[in-house]
């Protein structure tokens, strides 16, 4: 089990060798320099992603500005699971805020994993069980609070976040502009 894949997967499963092998054959990790775009709104998304070093920041273009709703970093997953699971045209944009590597995963393999390792179908949907829950209890929270809540709960609960991410993509992630964030923390380093 000398590969990283495997490795990172058996963290959750125990794993055969023969299925160890199955993930090594299936799931490439692959470099990709800040700035490249993942995946465009209107293309169907033929692939998803685990982060193994990076960041992938998750946006849309609303007339004609990019409002950022998420950032995927290490030991996160990263997909459209709508265009993914469906084949439909996605409405956002995954681009690398880092140089990134990432294991990526097809459709195609995804579904030949399911079939050589069924343990890992369950996997699966536990992690997407949990992403889930995460996610509506993110939008909750981002709902329910003001700017400077917001930037507290970030402060809180992904401080890598602050140093990682340009301001202007975190004034973004807030809701606010970039000035609206330089008050906020001038008021709170103030405090």
């Amino acid at each position: 089990m000398d590969n990283e894949i495997s490795k990172l997967i058996s963290r959750f499963l125990d794993l055969t060798d023969e299925e160890c092998m199955a993930f090594n054959e299936c799931i490439p990790i692959k470099p990709f320099a800040k700035g490249t775009v993942l995946l465009r709104e209107g293309q169907i998304s033929k692939e998803s992603y685990f982060v193994i070093e990076g960041c992938v920041r998750k946006y849309y273009i609303i007339e004609g500005e990019e409002r950022t709703t998420e950032f995927y970093i290490e030991d996160e997953s990263v997909a459209s699971l709508q265009s993914y699971m469906n084949k439909t045209p996605a409405t956002h944009y995954f681009e690398c805020v880092e140089d990134s590597r990432l294991a990526v995963l097809s459709y195609e393999k995804e579904q030949e994993l399911f079939k050589r390792v069924p343990k890992y179908e369950t996997l699966c949907r536990m992690s997407m069980e949990n992403d889930f829950g995460a996610q509506q209890e993110a939008l909750a929270r981002f709902i329910t609070s003001n700017p400077e809540e917001r930037y507290k709960n970030l402060l809180k609960t992904r401080p890598e976040l602050i140093q990682r991410i340009p301001q202007y993509h975190l004034a973004s992630y807030l809701g606010i502009k970039p000035e609206s964030l330089s008050r906020i923390r001038k008021r709170l380093f103030n405090k």
